[in-house]
């Protein structure tokens, strides 16, 4: 029942979005206006609103509930102001889900809804062409065929990032197939380094939870069977990348982009960067190899916190047990980053790839064992009631924000 609901949730957020945009807009008259805006002002603010909505129409990509509550809370604001129907019933999940996000803007003016509404369409519309109209410079390669990354090789560097940033670059089946794809091909390229980062505010906040959504019960141990295999072979991928890898996290870090850190060579991040591992939380087990790395990396006390009470590290924090090797201020973070890299990039290629292989071939035997037997682990977990609980939880508490 608790799924159903989940299920209609999600389609009529979107319909009810789409629906809204196409009423026709009446010109917003509001008594008291701010001293500053000047009535051309307001003119160009309204023809921006309509235009957004416009845009939003053709919009490829489904941008996920909470920023299809966001923009319906925001469009109600604009055109009626603050909220002013009565509160729906706690068992009608929809309506109840889009009165709390009206709701929830309070007395913010309609001139500054509709500000923020144009605003957050301009930037999903340019996360979603991001990767089709990236300029590049003489010497940047772009790599093609990439739906969720943006995929480029300049100055001996191969850089994947994750782009997704209007889903906190969540990993959905699709990114993960483009990762290992992603990898394979910078295993064979001319770049001597390879560099993976996150578009926007996040790094990645990890497995997207809506590969879980839609999934009929008489599907669910084929799902969890393949979902296994994938996550099997993703994590592999890492194990067996040649060449010197090299996460640049500029922001939060959840999840499986947590437990990959430790099958990275080298790990710098910004001080606005953080790193959680809620496994227990969502009733499931660590993977990436963490269950091994991580006691050897910080000592079992601190893998502990992290893999079985969900501790959220600071970037300071996660540099002190050895996860990150070193720590920079925001603002400066990605001119020092990369100018360090360019500089690793220069170096004998062959040396390094040499040197890494020396490094890691001691350990790989132990790593694929370790890695099959926390998907086996994690194929349990994904059919237990437990589980399923804890993810119902997950989408109400969502559906709610």
């Amino acid at each position: 029942m608790a799924a159903s609901a989940l299920t209609s949730v999600r389609s009529l957020f979107w319909r009810s979005v789409c629906e809204i945009s196409n009423r026709q807009v009446q010109p917003v008259c509001s008594p008291s206006v701010y001293l500053h805006m000047t009535a051309a002002t307001m003119q160009v603010s309204q023809k921006d609103f309509e235009k957004a909505q416009e845009q939003l129409k053709h919009l490829k990509n489904d941008p996920g509930n909470e920023t299809k509550l966001k923009l319906y809370a925001l469009f109600k604001q604009a055109t009626e102001g603050p909220c002013n129907s009565p509160k729906p019933g706690m068992l009608d999940f929809v309506k109840k889900a889009k009165w709390d996000a009206w709701n929830s803007l309070g007395n913010l003016s309609q001139d500054n809804a509709r500000h923020e509404y144009t605003k957050l369409v301009s930037s999903l519309i340019s996360a979603e062409s991001a990767g089709q109209k990236k300029d590049t410079s003489p010497e940047e390669s772009s790599h093609g065929g990439y739906e969720t990354l943006v995929v480029t090789t300049s100055n001996n560097i191969t850089k994947i990032m994750f782009n997704r940033p209007d889903k906190k670059n969540a990993i959905n089946h699709k990114m993960y197939r483009e990762i290992i794809k992603a990898l394979q091909e910078a295993a064979k390229d001319d770049s001597t380094i390879a560099v993976i980062t996150g578009n926007g505010e996040y790094y990645t906040s990890g497995n997207d939870l809506n590969n879980f959504y839609n999934v009929p019960p008489s599907e669910m141990k084929k799902m969890t069977k393949d979902g296994a295999e994938l996550l099997k072979e993703f994590v592999g991928s890492f194990i067996d990348f040649p060449k010197p890898l090299i996460a640049v996290v500029n922001g939060p870090a959840i999840g499986i982009s947590v437990t990959l850190l430790a099958l990275f060579d080298v790990v710098y991040a910004s001080d606005k960067a953080t790193f959680h591992t809620p496994f227990s939380q969502l009733g499931q087990s660590p993977e990436g190899c963490s269950s091994y790395l991580f006691p050897k990396i910080m000592g079992s006390a601190k893998a502990n916190e992290m893999l079985l009470f969900n501790k959220k590290l600071t970037a300071a924090e996660a540099c002190a047990v050895g996860l990150v090797n070193e720590v920079f201020p925001d603002s400066t973070f990605q001119k020092e980053v990369w100018a360090r890299l360019k500089a690793y990039a220069s170096l004998p290629k062959n040396a390094l790839a040499v040197s890494k292989q020396l490094l890691r071939n001691m350990e790989k035997e132990k790593l694929h064992a370790v890695n099959s037997q926390e998907c086996e682990v994690l194929t349990e977990r994904w059919l237990s009631d437990e589980c399923l609980n804890a993810l119902v939880t997950f989408f109400q508490r969502k559906s709610k924000l």
